[in-house]
């Protein structure tokens, strides 16, 4: 007998026999390479790996090209022998647990996919990829998130899985969108259906989808140009339960933070920005600067303590009168709990420095750019700004009126240099080809912002 007969009765298909020889006898090979060898398409091919992955016979290294392998034949023997086991098994529990009177519904979670463990499988190219979120959607229960990233949402609607999305949300489920906004996308997210949430946020670049936390796809390569075929699309389809919780857990962090599609679009049709502005109060505890506030320095207790009356109505005045001190409305009490006013003020400029980068966004020379800037600063009577090239190219601001260190001032001072701050570091990412520098200014200036280009050129200014 050979070995190509122990496989088909093992239970594999003739093609998926032959696989796994070649790959037992091969180290790492490409799905092209492995169809070569069979004398069938790459397609073909990839459809026998997908089972055999499906199965735990095959695994597959995440890299481009994508490689496949598998273990010695005799170990994969054994293996399938195992596997037939387990299935004889089950039926015979099964058959003994219907003849003692136990019904379907009792006898389902002894029989679910995780007693099979976690089951991987790649799909090679979007249509493939495209057809299984479309099954997904016809069986998802309760959640589904999907991941869209920047184009996602054209390949969406361009296949059939649409509709299957679409009837999902009408029978019930509860269907979550997460993409990054483009203005030549916005038209698209019309064609799903209204009960559909949609959030954008900046940070979701990557594909996915996360169907009733069982099963996960995750895009592992996607063709740069938006609207080719995606021959070259590349996902893992992991069936965890485990797994997917964790990436719920993960998407739903994300999707808190995330905008609302109706608030984000703004900013690709009336061209302005108008997401919610999400500020950091401070830092450290807030029950430390609480406690100190209140003058109460005593250590909190971490066991029961016997209830003394006198004493809780005689450090509860005593808080009174210190938590009144608080109704004031001065600046300093709101420094004490811990709230950073210059910090917020700043954050704030940020946000407006953002917009204003925003509405200058068309403008692609360096130094029309900063002129622009700078005479929107001038004009709007917040003080004056001038560069220099000594010891780099720099912006120094000279800002009016400043408070100093008076401690009832409101530190608008913070809010003015934050939008110098907000208007470059929006015009110049971190990962873009530009560094921007703060420093505290010299003499009467209030700071410096030094721009280095990587190229340490000024001519590309």
């Amino acid at each position: 007998m050979s070995w190509q007969q122990v496989l088909l009765d093992a239970g594999l298909t003739e093609r998926e026999a032959d696989s796994v020889l070649i790959l037992s006898a091969n180290n790492r090979m490409r799905a092209s390479e492995l169809a070569k060898e069979l004398g069938t398409t790459r397609l073909d091919a990839y459809n026998s790996l997908s089972r055999l992955q499906e199965i735990g016979i095959v695994i597959v290294a995440a890299e481009r090209p994508m490689k496949f392998s598998c273990d010695p034949i005799d170990i994969v023997v054994q293996r399938l022998i195992e596997m037939q086991k387990q299935n004889l098994r089950r039926t015979e529990n099964g058959l003994a647990e219907l003849q003692s009177g136990k019904s379907v519904s009792d006898t389902k979670s002894s029989t679910n996919s995780d007693s099979l463990g976690p089951r991987f499988a790649v799909l090679k190219e979007r249509s493939n990829i495209f057809s299984r979120i479309e099954k997904m959607a016809g069986e998802v229960e309760e959640q589904m998130f999907l991941l869209l990233g920047q184009f996602g949402i054209l390949h969406l609607c361009r296949s059939g899985a649409v509709a299957e999305v679409n009837a999902a949300a009408k029978r019930g489920v509860v269907v979550n969108v997460l993409v990054q906004l483009d203005r030549r996308t916005i038209r698209f997210f019309e064609d799903l259906d209204s009960s559909i949430q949609i959030r954008h946020s900046d940070d979701v670049s990557s594909l996915g989808i996360l169907k009733d936390e069982t099963e996960v796809i995750q895009f592992l390569q996607v063709e740069q140009n938006p609207v080719g075929r995606g021959r070259e699309d590349a996902a893992l389809v992991i069936e965890s339960s485990s797994f997917a919780s964790t990436q719920a857990n993960l998407v739903e962090a994300i999707w808190e933070e995330a905008v609302d599609f109706e608030i984000a679009k703004v900013r690709f049709t009336e061209e302005r920005i108008v997401d919610p502005l999400r500020l950091t109060v401070g830092e450290g505890s807030f029950l430390d600067s609480f406690r100190g506030a209140l003058g109460f320095t005593d250590e909190l207790p971490d066991e029961d303590t016997p209830f003394n009356p006198h004493s809780f109505l005689a450090s509860g005045s005593e808080l009174n009168e210190a938590r009144m001190t608080l109704q004031t409305g001065r600046l300093e009490s709101l420094r004490v709990l811990g709230i950073d006013i210059s910090g917020i003020l700043r954050q704030v400029g940020n946000r407006i420095g953002n917009e204003l980068a925003f509405s200058l966004r068309a403008i692609d020379s360096h130094v029309e750019f900063l002129n622009e800037m700078m005479d929107w600063w001038e004009h709007a009577g917040l003080g004056e700004i001038d560069y220099d090239l000594d010891p780099t190219f720099h912006v120094k601001v000279y800002l009016t009126n400043q408070q100093g260190d008076a401690v009832e001032s409101l530190p608008l001072f913070e809010l003015d240099d934050g939008i110098i701050e907000g208007v470059l570091t929006t015009r110049y990412p971190e990962d873009g080809e530009v560094i921007i520098r703060r420093e505290d200014g010299v003499g009467d200036e209030y700071s410096r912002y030094h721009i280095l280009f990587r190229s340490d050129s000024l001519v590309e200014i």
